[in-house]
């Protein structure tokens, strides 16, 4: 198993102590109410109800209505086009294990993976055709003093199971960069089912990788990026940056000119963006919110006592 270890002292008292709070603090789905029959509709915002560990959804354009609450648990979910993901942990398994449920257009499952760790990050490419997913293995956030990551590929169309990209070949100012502790996350697909980006951490830094897939190579384009999302036009790369220990801020990259925007949400979001339109959203403090993708406006709260939000189009 490969770790990215960051300080030494008390790391594995810590990462023991993190894991038992995730296996345990999971919601009880049964504390909710009826379930609402939920699909994969145009127009949804739908998200992780953090009090129940339920699917909900709400309109597009009515966000402030009451959620459809689903009886679906997820830890991490995700949709595109006719797919979706959600990333379960096992309750009381040590070492956890996660689920990954491969969903139908009405939620129903039609494929599963066990995976060891903890969920961190889920997307579907826009194409529906590939599945991706990080999970923790050691520690329970980016915040952690010490983690290591996995992160898998499923292809809905073939079948095709990639446990984990860490043998991905990268190349770093050009030559090919070895390192016993690289660490990927936070994959996001562009709409051809091939380009990819995804983290690289090793040795203290992240990278933000460009990959191809049929290939299986790629190269690092810029220093601190975390949890890529690409956008729908494939120009941008929305994702978080660290600005001290444990704080990130929201930034937006030009693929072109690698430029780089730093939005208006000026909290610390530990999140994986998620475009929708010209705005970017993401979950802070047990809500959803959303902010120009531009470095303009402020930030809105869409949805309270939500996580994980996926919009469907």
């Amino acid at each position: 198993m490969k770790k990215l270890v960051f300080a030494l002292a008390g790391t594995a008292l810590l990462v023991a102590a993190a894991v038992i709070y995730i296996v345990n603090a999971r919601p009880d789905a049964a504390e909710a109410g009826p379930a609402a029959q939920l699909g994969l509709a145009p127009g949804q915002l739908l998200f992780r109800q953090v009090s129940t560990g339920r699917v909900a959804a709400v309109p597009l354009a009515d966000p402030g209505a009451k959620p459809q609450v689903s009886g679906l648990t997820c830890d991490r979910f995700a949709v595109a086009r006719q797919t979706a993901v959600c990333l379960a942990v096992r309750p009381g398994t040590l070492p956890p294990v996660t689920d990954v449920l491969v969903l139908d257009d009405h939620l129903a499952v039609r494929h599963s993976e066990a995976v060891p760790g903890t969920p961190s990050r889920a997307r579907v490419s826009p194409d529906g055709r590939r599945v991706v997913w990080t999970v923790f293995v050691t520690g329970d956030s980016y915040a952690a003093t010490g983690f290591s990551t996995r992160a898998g590929v499923y292809e809905v169309d073939t079948g095709r199971l990639v446990k984990t990209i860490e043998e991905l070949p990268v190349f770093l100012d050009g030559q090919r960069y070895f390192a016993a502790d690289a660490n990927y996350w936070g994959i996001t697909f562009a709409g051809d089912g091939n380009r990819f980006y995804a983290t690289l951490g090793s040795k203290g830094k992240t990278y933000l990788v460009e990959a191809d897939y049929a290939r299986y190579r790629g190269k690092t384009l810029r220093e601190n990026v975390e949890c890529p999302s690409l956008s729908p036009d494939g120009t941008r790369v929305a994702f978080k940056k660290k600005v001290g220990d444990g704080v990130w801020r929201l930034s937006v990259l030009d693929l072109k000119t690698l430029k780089e925007t730093e939005l208006a949400e000026t909290r610390s979001v530990d999140d994986q963006a998620l475009w929708q339109g010209d705005r970017v959203l993401y979950g802070l403090d047990n809500a959803v919110w959303a902010v120009p993708a531009d470095g303009s406006g402020r930030p809105e709260r869409l949805v309270s006592d939500a996580a994980s939000p996926a919009v469907t189009g």
